[in-house]
């Protein structure tokens, strides 16, 4: 009986094994096929365009750029407005260190071979209202962007 018994035993034991290993293979193809459908759904969305770096040393950049394109200028010039649009408050009589990168923004866009009037022009009136304590800062800027021209 004893014999009978540990037959019986093994046997049982086996196909509770076989079971668990069944189990244990059949998972990992479910997950598989799940993210290979979840790539295959992403290859078929529109990817979203990337947002502009609105960091000071990117937007100065697209104006040293010289192939930068009318409208990359007026892009980098409307973040510029929208996240460094006012300068840092005189020291007394004296204008704030943070004016000198005003003042080579303005130069570079004066200079730029892809700039109009109208950029330049949007940009001077639009600084001198958030700013008006430096106005004729700007102002000066502007004429020695113009004037570095060589028109």
């Amino acid at each position: 009986m004893d014999v009978v018994l540990l037959v019986k035993s093994i046997a049982g034991l086996t196909v509770i094994l076989g079971i668990l290993l069944f189990i244990f293979l059949y998972s990992p193809n479910a997950k598989k096929k799940q993210k290979e459908k979840k790539k295959a759904q992403k290859r078929y969305t529109t990817p979203t365009p990337p947002k502009p770096k609105t960091d000071w040393k990117s937007l100065i950049k697209v104006l040293r750029n010289r192939e930068s394109s009318t409208e990359e200028l007026k892009e980098a010039l409307d973040l510029m407005l929208k996240y460094h649009g006012k300068i840092p408050d005189k020291l007394g009589i004296r204008v704030n260190p943070e004016f000198d990168k005003y003042a080579e923004a303005i130069l570079r866009l004066c200079r730029h071979p892809n700039t109009n009037k109208d950029l330049i022009i949007d940009f001077d009136k639009e600084l001198e209202r958030r700013n008006p304590e430096y106005i004729k800062e700007i102002n000066d800027a502007l004429t020695k962007g113009l004037n570095s021209r060589g028109i």
